[in-house]
């Protein structure tokens, strides 16, 4: 059985959400971003996928790897070439992949 203060917290967080995100609807005007915030946003996905990506390619286990033998950072290596020769996501991952797999599956890094 849930409890009053668990139903009162669902309820609470949803009024909250569909307040903040009606905001845009009640508005009869266009609403528009000052040029500063349509500048940072441009750099938002790149700072996005660099705070998620990077560590997981660089630490284990919340400190940073210890040897060079780390199937992570040749396949990232590998995956990063690609896209600068070749431009192409499907085929970063696949190098990326194609790399990974053999060094982790096959030496075991």
């Amino acid at each position: 059985m849930t409890d009053g203060w668990t139903v009162l917290t669902i309820v609470g967080l949803a009024l909250v959400s569909v307040v903040t995100r009606s905001f845009f609807f009640i508005s009869s005007k266009p609403w528009s971003l000052p040029d500063w915030a349509q500048r940072g946003l441009h750099y938002a996905p790149i700072a996005a996928l660099s705070a998620v990506i990077i560590p997981e390619i660089v630490m284990t286990q919340g400190a940073l790897i210890s040897t060079w033998q780390d199937a992570r950072v040749f396949a990232a290596l590998a995956g990063a070439g690609w896209f600068f020769w070749r431009k192409s996501v499907l085929g970063t991952i696949l190098a990326g992949m194609a790399v990974y797999l053999p060094l982790h599956v096959g030496l075991g890094w």
